[in-house]
This record gives structure tokens, C-alpha cells and sequence, in this order.
């Protein structure tokens, strides 16, 4: 297969802020990134919420553009914006016609060497993530399910197991020196990177980078625990209460090897053949053909966007008919015949054509609007994690080089009860879960 040959330059400027562009000129848009390297994973104890409480308070203006001027100016410019927080990283992005590339990058620039935290900003914004939560998570059917319910039962650090939303205790106790302190901490040009990508020649880029954000002081490295995990020897199990739905449910999840190693290669075409779609094994045989489940979904998310432990995940909804333990059964047989079978050269070919097809379309892909969202989240990722934006054009290779004995081998190292954690979600008008055998799960 010829090798991608997508067109990245980078740099880092003197104050540590690595600058990544990838110059493409078929239209004159240009989508503009700035990942910092805090996100729910690597926020300080007693600090739960605070990487997405950031991502709500770096919209409230800064020293030069006040509340809602940020936001004015993009829209204005015919540009979008947003911003999202992930398990080891928070972004902020914007895509607008390529003649307002500067007035993007000093409006990021501004909020980045003075964001305005002030008492009224954290009040507000706090109140707004509380509610958030209630109305996206506590209020709704499943919500939450299973991201933030499968984490404290699957780990044992706090780094991995806390309710990433944030504990509302936490958000209530943090004062403004806190937030303060947390801006000054992670919110530094050395534990960030700036992308350009689309209608913008690099060393043009490079300049207004140069012009705009090289005088921002560089922070202290900033201070992250391990998140390594002790070594998962037996099945985690819990219980969650369904407040509104009316289905049993079950999320089953198992640990993923370390990053850019054979066995994590392996394990994400195993998961194409899991979970890739109606056509993964485990639809096919819960819902379609046993129908024991009504809704079947999963996978490992965000594969590349993530720098320490996580899970691949099943997430269930099944017939109150069967009970917990019949419906996990026939999950089992599933994972139980791929241990023991393997796959074949013609579906590991077919899951090869998928992967490859798949990683093409996140590259080529946006997101909410945003042109080359995809192709801008995997550059800041490894140019954050492994300092290599070129990785973009050559990683595909370990999954394309993956043979039959290492899916088979990483099934049976991977796919252990040992390895998992389960935890069921049983609707409260069932009462007590659903233990008693009712019907067989053939």
C-alpha cells in the first residue's frame, strides 16, 4: 500500500508551545486547534470537574475580548467554534474563511496569556456544568451509561475511577484562587499545542504564531499522576439503578493494551469484529440472530486520542425476559469462540479493508461543522503524547501488518474475566435484579 504522504510542518517556539500545520489549499477555509494537556484523567484530587469546568470558563473573554467577543468575532467571521474535554486532553476550535486566520489565532492568544477568572465567572459557569450534568445524566434514561458508571467499578486509581463530570462538592468548595491556580498550572503554552489546517502556507503560519503567542510566559512543567493501574487479576462487578428506562442493561468492558504496541494493533481489529456495527459478531448474535438483546453497541472510543488505561466496551440493552446472567452468557458464547477460533484470513482481510476505510474517513472528516476535525484531533494527540504529528502518516501501518495469531493471541490475553469489569443497570420498577432464569438465552 503506498504510504500517505499528508503535508505536515511543526515547530516549537521558545516558550514551549508546539505549533503543527498542515497546509491544504482545494478551499479557503481555515480550521484552527488548541489542545491543552489537562483533561479528566489528569485533574488533582479534590479538583473533580475542573478540566470541564475549564473548557466552560475559557469562553467567558479575557483580557482584550470581553464576555461573548470571542464568540461574536468567529461568528461573525462566518466561522464556527466549540470546544470539548477528553480522558487526557481539552481543545478549543475554531474554523473560519482563511483572511480571518489572524484574528482567530489573537483571540486565542489572548485568552491563553490572560483568561478572565473572576468570582462571577466561576459562579456562573459552575451553576451551568451542575446543571448540565442534571439535565444530560440525572434526568435522563441511561444517562451516564456506561462512561460514567463503568470507571470506578473497572479501576482502582482515582486518576482513572472519578466521576469526570466532577463531584458537585468539589465544584462547591473550589474558590477562585483554586481556579486561578488551576489556569496558571496547565493553561501554559509549553503544555500545548496550536494546529493550522487548510488554506494557510506554513511559514505564513508560523509567523502569526511566532507574532501572537511567543511573548506568553512559559509555565512550571506541570504536575500529573500516574494513572497506571495495578495489574486487574479477577472480574469487578456493580450495580446501577435505571430510573427512567424500562430495560435491563449490562456494560461489559476490558482492558486495552498500551498504545502503539503490537497487542493494541491487534486488539482494535478485534474490536472492528466485535463491534463494527450489524456486521460485528456480537450484534449479529445478541440482537439478530438469538435476539436476546434489543440495542448493542461499543468499541474502544476515541482509540487514538487517549495516553493511559482504558477499556474496550460493550454496552447492552437486553429482554426483561432473560436475566442478567443469561444475557452475559450469551455474550460469553460470542467472546468464548473468538478465544478459541480465532479469525480467518478472508475476515481478517475484510476487517483490514474496514480499518483502513474508516481511519481515511476520520482524516477527511469534521465534526459539528468543523471541517478536518479529525485530521487536527489526531495531530494534536500525537504531537501531545508520542511528539510525533507525523505519526498521522505512518501508524496505519502497525494495523495493517497485524496477522491472524496476534488477534487470536491478544483474544485470549485480553478477553479473560480476569481482565473485565461488568456493571449492570437494572430498571427500578424491576425491583430486585433480574437473577431468576426465565427463559434459556439459546
Amino acid at each position: 500500500m503506498k504510504r500517505l504522504q499528508i503535508a505536515i510542518e511543526s515547530t516549537t517556539l521558545a516558550n514551549g508551545l508546539k505549533v503543527v500545520i498542515a497546509p491544504d489549499t482545494t478551499a479557503p477555509v481555515v480550521t484552527v486547534g488548541v489542545y491543552y494537556k489537562i483533561g479528566f484523567r489528569l485533574e488533582p484530587r479534590g479538583r473533580s470537574g475542573f478540566a470541564h469546568l475549564f473548557e466552560h470558563m475559557m469562553f467567558q473573554g479575557s483580557a482584550n475580548a470581553p464576555k461573548m467577543q470571542h464568540i461574536k468575532l468567529i461568528n461573525s467571521s462566518g466561522g464556527v467554534l466549540n470546544g470539548s474535554t477528553h480522558y487526557d486532553v481539552t481543545n478549543y476550535y475554531e474554523a473560519v474563511p482563511s483572511n480571518a486566520l489572524e484574528r482567530v489565532l489573537w483571540l486565542e492568544a489572548d485568552r491563553m496569556r490572560a483568561l478572565k477568572v473572576d468570582d462571577e465567572n466561576l459562579r456562573n459557569q459552575r451553576d451551568v456544568v451542575k446543571e448540565e450534568v442534571r439535565v444530560n445524566v440525572l434526568n435522563q434514561p441511561y444517562g451516564g451509561f456506561p462512561w460514567l458508571d463503568l470507571p470506578p467499578v473497572a479501576f482502582r486509581n482515582w486518576a482513572n475511577s472519578h466521576n469526570f463530570y466532577g463531584d458537585f462538592n468539589d465544584l462547591d468548595a473550589a474558590g477562585l484562587a483554586d481556579v486561578q491556580a488551576f489556569f496558571k498550572t496547565y493553561y501554559v503554552p509549553n503544555n500545548a499545542v496550536l494546529l493550522m489546517l487548510g488554506d494557510v502556507k506554513p511559514e505564513e503560519g508560523f509567523a502569526l504564531a511566532k507574532k501572537l503567542f511567543a511573548d506568553i510566559p512559559a509555565g512550571a512543567t506541570p504536575p500529573f499522576a500516574d494513572p497506571t493501574e495495578p495489574e486487574q487479576a479477577e472480574e469487578r462487578r456493580g450495580h446501577v439503578e435505571e430510573k427512567f428506562g424500562t430495560l435491563p442493561a449490562m456494560a461489559v468492558g476490558y482492558v486495552v493494551p498500551k498504545r502503539r504496541t503490537t497487542d493494541w494493533c491487534a486488539m482494535a481489529l478485534l474490536d472492528q469484529a466485535l463491534h463494527g456495527g450489524r456486521a460485528g459478531k456480537l450484534y449479529r448474535e445478541l440482537v439478530l440472530e438469538k435476539q436476546v438483546a434489543v440495542e448493542l453497541d461499543g468499541g474502544i472510543d476515541d482509540i487514538f486520542g487517549y495516553n493511559g488505561p482504558t477499556q474496550m466496551v460493550t454496552r447492552i440493552l437486553h429482554k426483561p425476559e432473560y436475566s442478567s446472567e443469561q444475557a452475559l452468557a450469551a455474550f460469553d458464547e460470542v467472546i468464548r469462540e473468538i478465544q478459541e477460533k480465532g479469525i480467518s484470513e478472508d475476515e481478517l482481510a475484510q476487517l483490514k479493508v474496514k480499518w483502513q476505510s474508516d481511519y481515511f474517513s476520520l482524516l477527511e472528516g469534521g465534526h459539528g461543522g468543523m471541517p478536518r476535525y479529525g485530521l487536527m484531533h489526531l495531530l494534536a494527540c500525537f504531537t501531545l503524547f508520542d511528539g510525533e504529528p507525523q505519526l498521522v502518516n505512518t501508524v496505519l501501518d502497525g494495523f495493517l501488518s497485524v496477522k491472524r495469531e496476534d488477534i487470536h493471541a491478544a483474544a485470549k490475553k485480553y478477553l479473560r474475566k480476569g481482565k473485565r469489569a461488568i456493571v449492570f443497570r437494572l430498571p427500578a420498577a424491576a425491583g430486585a435484579p433480574a437473577t431468576a432464569d426465565k427463559k434459556e438465552a439459546a
